[in-house]
């Protein structure tokens, strides 16, 4: 088991208050451990079951501290409904300088409040290989637990930036490309574009918001042929991110 002490502080990092205070985060399952254990993310602490230990012995960092615990335990420990492999406690990595997106795409999120769209957001900025994510600060936190497991180690790669969206692309200069999805756009099926500037994507059921929806340069629309009302965040990115690299 482990002490009380430890306990209470990998319970606190649930909430974003205390992950800020701590400078610390929580990453959860085997798989994900493994990309952090693979990065330049300084670990804390693992707390691992016996059976997970022995497999990833020869990957374990020195001086790290090591708590081997049921997979009972765990879960209790951690936000999944059931762990039998690995939670680790990782630094929040410092960051990186936001970069002009002018030989590359950036991908925004504008009040994007569910933890799993915005990890797995997150997860096709790293497959498309953009240049990161800039998340508004309303959105949900990008370091969540829940947000961490959605990215499934792509947390590790992909960098994150939390800004007031409209005064961060009020700052852009103007010849940039600044795109966003809209129900009155252009076809995006018609347009041939290219990875450099900003695509912003907004919540499911409110689209945009009125200051960020004000400083998109083109709007793109996703044709449909059923009934369905809207798509969802991550699928109608998916898609408008395809039609940025299809010819690249």
């Amino acid at each position: 088991m482990v002490s009380k002490a430890v306990a209470k502080y990998v319970h606190a990092l649930h909430l974003k208050k205390y992950r800020t205070r701590h400078n610390a985060f929580l990453v959860e399952g085997g798989k994900s451990v493994r990309e952090l254990l693979s990065s330049g993310i300084l670990t804390e602490r693992l707390i691992l079951t016996a059976e997970f230990e022995e497999k990833i012995r020869a990957e374990l960092p020195a001086g790290v501290p090591v708590d081997v615990v049921s997979g009972e335990e765990l879960t209790r420990l951690g936000t999944l409904s059931t762990n039998n492999t690995a939670l680790a406690v990782a630094q929040l990595p410092p960051e990186k300088p936001l970069p002009l997106p002018r030989q590359a795409l950036l991908l925004a999120l504008d009040e994007v409040r569910d933890p799993g769209n915005v990890g797995t957001l997150i997860r096709l900025a790293d497959w498309y290989g953009l240049a990161g994510v800039v998340c508004s600060d309303t959105c949900a936190d990008p370091w969540a637990p829940k947000t961490v497991a959605a990215t499934m180690g792509s947390f590790t790669r992909v960098p994150v930036w939390q800004r007031n969206l409209p005064e961060w692309l009020g700052s852009l200069p103007p010849e940039l490309p600044v795109y966003g999805a809209d129900l009155h756009g252009d076809n995006v099926h018609r347009l041939t574009l290219r990875p450099t500037g900003v695509l912003i994507m907004g919540s499911e059921s409110h689209g945009l918001t009125p200051p960020v929806e004000a400083c998109l340069t083109q709007r793109l629309h996703i044709p449909g042929r059923g009934q369905a009302e809207s798509l969802n965040v991550a699928v109608s990115a998916a898609i408008l991110l395809d039609n940025f690299y299809r010819n690249s």
